[in-house]
């Protein structure tokens, strides 16, 4: 993790872009104080929702039938 001025970061910024789309991760600092961090931005996946399908499934009673010998020979 390399630490860039701002004076420097205001001149290379689309080298330091590169860089970071790159995955690497770049501190500015003003003079030696480090102040914020420049990073990769990675998408949020959208979060399940549990329940989500309710109602546009459904399950009939021939599901729960056992399988006939044939079927289930076909799974050996």
């Amino acid at each position: 993790m390399e630490t860039v001025t701002i004076h420097i970061a205001k001149t290379t910024l689309s080298q330091l872009l590169k860089r970071v789309e790159a995955g690497e991760e770049i501190i500015l600092a003003r003079g030696r104080n480090p102040i914020a961090k420049l990073v990769p931005f990675h998408r949020a996946s959208p979060k399940r929702q549990f329940g989500a399908l309710r109602g546009s499934l459904s399950v009939g009673p021939a599901f729960f039938e056992p399988l006939s010998e044939q079927e289930l020979a076909r799974w050996e």
